[in-house]
C-alpha cells in the first residue's frame, strides 16, 4: 500500500469517527461533561445540534476528499492486473516488428540493447488504459544480453516480468537512401526484425 492510499484510509477512519461523534447522544455528553466540572455550564440542545452539523460536515469533507484521493492514487500507481494487461499488450505489439539500425554498427554491437529498453516502457504505457499510470515502468536489460538476443526485467507494480527479445537480421527490408543528385546511395541502412516473448517473474 503506498502512502496516498494510507493517508486516504486514515482519512476515511476519521470520518467515521466524526459521524460517530456526531451520533453520541446529548443526555450521555451532559452526564460525562458534569461528571469532570459540576459547576459547568449546561450546554443548550441548540449547541448539540451545531456541533452534530458540523461533524457531520467535517465527515462528508473528508469522505468525498478520500474518495478523490483513491481516484489520484489509482491513476499514479499501477496494480497487478493492469500492468499485466499493459506488459501483454507491450509484448504483442512489439513481436513481429521491424526497425532500421544504426549503419555505422557491426553484427556484434549492443547499442540496440538500451534504446530497445526505452521503447518497452513506452509501449507499457501506451497498452496501460485511460486510468494508468504514465510513468514509473522501468524495463532493465540484463547483463547476460547479447547483440541478437536480450532479456529484461520490466516493473512498475509488485510483480515483475521477463521480456525476451530477439533480433535477427532481414536483409530484405534493408533501405537504400539515393545518393546525391538522386542518383544511386552508397548507403545501406540495415533493417532488423523482433521475435518477442515474456514470462511472470525477474529475468
Amino acid at each position: 500500500m503506498d502512502a496516498l492510499t494510507e493517508l486516504n484510509v486514515l482519512g476515511l477512519v476519521l470520518s467515521g469517527v466524526l459521524l460517530a461523534m456526531a451520533c453520541v447522544k446529548a443526555d450521555w455528553v451532559r452526564s460525562w461533561r458534569s461528571g469532570i466540572n459540576p459547576a459547568a455550564e449546561e450546554l443548550s440542545d441548540a449547541s448539540f445540534v451545531a456541533a452534530r452539523v458540523a461533524f457531520v460536515a467535517l465527515a462528508g469533507a473528508g469522505i468525498y476528499l478520500c474518495v478523490q484521493g483513491f481516484n489520484v492514487s489509482d491513476d499514479t500507481t499501477w496494480d497487478d492486473a493492469e500492468f499485466t494487461t499493459a506488459v501483454q499488450g507491450a509484448t504483442d505489439a512489439l513481436d513481429g516488428s521491424s526497425g532500421f539500425g544504426d549503419i555505422y554498427a557491426e553484427d556484434n554491437d549492443t547499442g540496440w540493447i538500451d534504446e530497445y529498453a526505452t521503447k518497452i516502457e513506452q509501449k507499457v504505457v501506451e497498452h496501460g488504459g485511460g486510468d494508468a499510470p504514465q510513468y514509473g515502468v522501468n524495463a532493465t536489460p540484463a547483463d547476460t544480453s547479447t547483440a541478437t538476443e536480450a532479456r529484461y526485467t520490466v516493473s512498475g507494480a509488485d510483480s515483475a516480468f521477463c521480456m525476451q527479445v530477439t533480433r535477427t537480421r532481414s536483409k530484405d527490408g534493408d533501405y537504400e537512401p539515393p545518393g546525391i543528385g538522386g542518383g544511386e546511395g552508397t548507403v545501406t541502412v540495415p533493417s532488423y526484425d523482433f521475435a518477442v516473448m515474456t514470462r511472470k517473474g525477474g529475468c
